[in-house]
């Protein structure tokens, strides 16, 4: 069964397949291959820094060694906020009705996007189509799978199709002036636009 995105808008309610699109799709791509005198192709690896243990590719996923060397698999480990608290667990919307809101494009413009969707129509009410079609856009919660940190989806169109672009709102760090410092300017002696050629 396909996975969806299950949006509600008001009384509305639409449902979209998706695909990711990535820089490959649109470009294509080139791999650089390594091969060995014999023509085979190596494997990529990395040797710990004292020498003692080679890793190769996706041995760190299966756990970590903690500094004495005791072997912790990666289901025994738990998420911690930086007080000790443990962190709230967000299902995974995929299949889930969640609510989406109109947004300004400033409002669009203030996230981090990390991935971008082609979507699938499969139930689009014409309420909502027409405005999308207008160009109004629309944010909603996203999570792909059961994570510690909620993602915001962005649904927009154009006249290449539906999409949704998945990212994190950018918190911005206002500085403002909190004193001003007072600059006295010091009359110039005439004597200084003479030239000191000692100093040459």
């Amino acid at each position: 069964m396909a996975k969806t995105i299950n949006l509600t808008y008001g009384a509305d309610s639409a449902v979209f397949t998706y695909k990711p699109i990535d820089r490959s799709i649109i470009y294509g791509k080139r791999k650089r291959i390594a091969l060995d005198a014999e023509g085979n192709e190596c494997a990529k690896a990395s040797l710990l820094a004292d020498g003692s243990l080679l890793i190769r590719s996706g041995m760190t996923a299966q756990g970590y060694f903690t500094p004495d060397n005791k072997w912790v698999p990666q289901s025994d480990l738990e998420a911690l906020n930086l007080d000790g608290t443990t962190p709230e667990l967000h299902p995974s919307t995929i299949g889930e009705n969640v609510s989406a809101e109109k947004i300004s494009a400033s409002e669009a413009l203030s996230m981090r996007f990390t991935t971008t969707y082609s979507l699938d129509v499969e139930q689009l009410p014409d309420g909502l189509k027409k405005e999308l079609d207008s160009g109004a856009i629309f944010k909603f919660p996203f999570n792909p799978r059961a994570d510690y940190r909620m993602e915001t989806g962005i649904l927009i169109s154009n006249e290449n199709g539906y999409f949704a672009v998945i990212g994190q709102l950018v918190q911005y760090e206002l500085s403002s002036l909190t004193s001003v410092v007072s600059v006295s300017e010091e009359v110039a002696d005439d004597s200084s636009d003479d030239l000191d050629f000692e100093m040459f």
